[in-house]
């Protein structure tokens, strides 16, 4: 059984055009936040924790998918994790990246990189320390 997460997601369902023109994408950043396990599908991809309770991102195909303005923030414990991920991003293909950066609009301290996908779904990576 498992721990009931008090509030926390237990899953993302994140809809894009084409699972394998982003495969590389996500095969790159998720191991990066800690998603090591990926289960590989045809037209999904899965990315866990080692610890089967933790939260999982699932990326299905919807070929009559288009991206939002809304944009789903990837927590780190250190604004070092932030920079590291943010090079990595750089490696894998991210587009429109903004930062590392502070960001002093937001309740302080926020540290964080904004980007998109190969297909223009916008995230960003974050630390509030």
């Amino acid at each position: 059984m498992n721990p009931d997460p008090g509030g926390c997601y237990d899953h993302i369902d994140f809809r894009v055009r084409d699972v394998a023109s982003v495969a590389r994408f996500y095969d790159a950043l998720m191991p990066a936040l800690g998603f090591r396990k990926i289960h590989r599908g045809a037209r999904s991809r899965s990315y866990y924790h080692e610890n089967p309770s933790m939260p999982f991102f699932w990326i299905v195909q919807a070929r009559r998918s288009t991206p939002s303005l809304s944009r789903i923030a990837f927590g780190t414990p250190s604004r070092k994790e932030v920079d590291r991920i943010a090079a990595r991003l750089r490696r894998a293909g991210a587009r429109s990246i903004e930062g590392p950066q502070i960001c002093r609009s937001y309740p302080q301290p926020y540290y964080a990189v904004f980007f998109e996908d190969p297909h223009g779904n916008r995230s960003e990576i974050c630390c509030r320390r």
